[in-house]
Formats: C-alpha cells, structure tokens, sequence
C-alpha cells in the first residue's frame, strides 16, 4: 500500500498535469479534508516533493484566503537543453541538486528510469568517497559525461 504522502503527491501531479497553464493554487486545509490527514502533511509533501530542483516553483499566501500555488517548470526543448544543463551544472553541484536534475529530465522524458537509477547511483556521496569540494566537482563532471552521452 503505498503511503499518504505518495498519495498526495500523485494527486497534486496529476491535476497539474490536466492544467493548461502548468500551475495550480490549492487550499492547504481543504487538501487535508480531502485526504484525512493534518495540514502539515501536505507541507510535507510539498515541500520535499515539489521542489525548485525537481521542477517545480512553490509560491504561498498565508491567512484567510491564503492559497498554495504550483508551477510546473518545462526544461527548454532539446536544441537549447544542452545549454541549460551546462549552466545548471557548473563547475560544481551537489548531490541533491544532481538527483533533482535527474529527477526533472527523467519527469520530462529525457531520461528513462533506468537511466535515472544508474546515474543517482554514480553521483552518490556514498560511491564519491572524496572530501567536498572534490566530490561536488567531480559529481559536475560526470553528470555532463552522462548527459552529453545519453542526451548527445
């Protein structure tokens, strides 16, 4: 059984995905009704779920008629993908970084999952056994490896 949390975020994706403008504003407290949870579950959801590295701007107002607002962020088309990932990389990135980038090019199709596993699995802190700034530097260096391989 998958969890609540899981539950949520499949929900929020899915009516994002069904929006024409890419975005959405959802009640935080209707959200909970609708799911039988607190309220700050769905913090929770969207604040590790629904992130700047994943894809996604999160804005909020807070009070009476406060609201959540989601916007899907599209990565360029592939002619100018390769500038945005050379910009986006850098010289250096770190792992939760990486793993959002790979997240949002697997989420856009670029890469399949399989592709995404291997990659998160070679960028990992635990396999870059080298002290920072090294490893973030190295990370940078395979992560355009891979992308220009599987992208190019």
């Amino acid at each position: 059984m998958r969890n609540i949390s899981d539950i949520i975020e499949k929900h929020l994706k899915s009516i994002l995905q069904e929006s024409p403008e890419g975005t959405i504003e959802i009640q935080r407290n209707d959200l909970a009704d609708k799911f039988s949870c607190v309220p700050s579950q769905i913090n929770y959801v969207i604040s590790t779920r629904f992130t700047l590295e994943k894809g996604y701007l999160v804005e909020s107002k807070r009070g009476g008629g406060g609201y959540i607002r989601i916007r899907r962020v599209e990565l360029p088309g592939p002619a100018s993908l390769h500038t945005h990932l050379r910009h986006t990389i850098g010289n250096e990135m770190g792992q939760t970084a990486a793993e959002g980038l790979i997240y949002q090019l697997e989420e856009s199709r670029f890469l399949t999952r399989r592709e995404a596993a291997l990659m998160k699995a070679a960028i990992s802190r635990e396999v870059l056994m080298v002290k920072l700034p090294y490893r973030d530097q190295i990370r940078a260096q395979m992560m355009k490896a891979m992308l220009i391989s599987l992208l190019g």
